[in-house]
């Protein structure tokens, strides 16, 4: 029987790789970190929390990451953790870099002096390619990575590669563009865009505030995307691929599709809020996945159309049950759009008027 260690395994493709791991008749260990509320709600949904061994670590602490290993003495390790959301890496720039750029390096070197044999996955990201004007990407493009996410990310990718031509090891970089699903996470405007078109279906919400409309991805679907992962870790050499559908979409597309879901005119409820903007955006990503289908037959199958109708009619089924009582593993009840949270590096006009008042010095270091 394999064995396989997946760090991050509450995060949306920790589960859905699980899932699949278990399939195929694999011992599943999966990290997590120790937190005062428990997440365990996606595990929860797919009926898997009772299949899988989980074991507290924290990539900025080795003994823990090194504990891991040696309990799970593990065939693969599937490195998903991550500060995933990019907006929060302008927020904390250094939490970012010491978990997704250090976390990866201590788990190579745990594999460097401990077991060799042992095959890596890391968890890269199309934010790689940041402000790079062409498309479509792929495994040759350059990087410019736009945010201290995607930066902190690319001092991953470029470890795992050295790693792998220095000391022989098989590790590998999936660049996974993005992909969606039913457990993303409220963060991510995919999810906060289904969330509240449910929400606005059924009458608990009245408007959808949004940032750039115009930003435009490649969006797949999750379980697709994780297959991949895993069939890279089947070959017989170690190698990097873009994981992706070659198609893209802009939000404002995303917008439109779910709200005709439940026909409804999307322009009736969204607000563009310029507080939502990032600080520095990545237009357009689109990837190109043709090497991958060349090296294990890997093809996205479900369509952006599918995709979109797959998240909304399930938040609008969780909502219902949420409304006629039922109890349901899913994170929306922990979330409130009254919260009144204020970014670091964003910080809205009314609280700078509110604190000018208050100290009338600061109007100068405000502005």
């Amino acid at each position: 029987m394999k064995r396989a260690l997946i760090t991050g395994i509450t995060g949306q493709d920790g589960p859905y790789l699980a899932k699949l791991l278990l399939s195929k008749g694999y011992k599943v260990y999966g990290t997590y970190r120790r937190v005062s509320t428990p997440n365990f709600w996606r595990l929860q949904s797919l009926d898997i929390l009772n299949k899988i061994t989980l074991i507290p670590a924290d990539l900025c602490d080795t003994s823990s990451l090194l504990e891991a290993v040696t309990i799970s003495d593990p065939d693969e390790i599937y490195n998903l953790a991550a500060q995933s959301f990019v907006g929060n890496s302008f927020d904390f720039p250094l939490l970012t870099t010491e978990v997704d750029a250090s976390g990866t390096t201590r788990f190579l070197e745990i594999i460097r002096h401990f077991n060799k044999k042992i095959k890596f996955y890391q968890a890269s990201t199309s934010e790689l390619y940041g402000a790079n004007i062409v498309n479509p990407q792929d495994e040759n493009t350059a990087m410019h990575p736009n945010s201290p996410y995607a930066a902190a990310k690319l001092h991953s990718y470029h470890m795992v590669r050295i790693y792998r031509e220095s000391y022989g090891l098989f590790s590998c970089n999936g660049i996974l563009f993005n992909h969606e699903s039913p457990l993303r996470g409220l963060e991510f405007v995919t999810r906060k865009i289904t969330n509240s078109v449910a929400k606005i279906k059924l009458g608990l919400q009245k408007e959808l505030r949004l940032g750039n409309l115009e930003t435009k991805r490649d969006w797949g679907f999750a379980p697709e995307y994780v297959k991949a992962m895993w069939m890279m870790m089947q070959l017989d050499k170690p190698d990097d691929f873009v994981i992706a559908t070659g198609e893209t979409h802009s939000v404002r597309e995303f917008v439109e599709e779910a709200f005709a879901v439940v026909g409804l005119d999307w322009k009736k409820y969204v607000i563009t809020d310029k507080k939502l903007k990032r600080p520095l955006d990545v237009h357009q990503l689109c990837g190109d996945p043709s090497k991958a289908q060349r090296a294990f037959g890997w093809k996205s199958s479900v369509t952006f159309r599918q995709l979109v109708k797959i998240m909304v009619e399930e938040d609008l089924r969780r909502w219902q049950m949420h409304k006629d009582g039922k109890i349901v593993p899913w994170d929306a009840p922990n979330y409130s759009h009254e919260m009144d949270i204020i970014s670091r590096n964003v910080v809205r006009d009314s609280h700078k008027e509110a604190a000018a008042a208050r100290r009338p010095g600061w109007k100068k270091l405000l502005r």
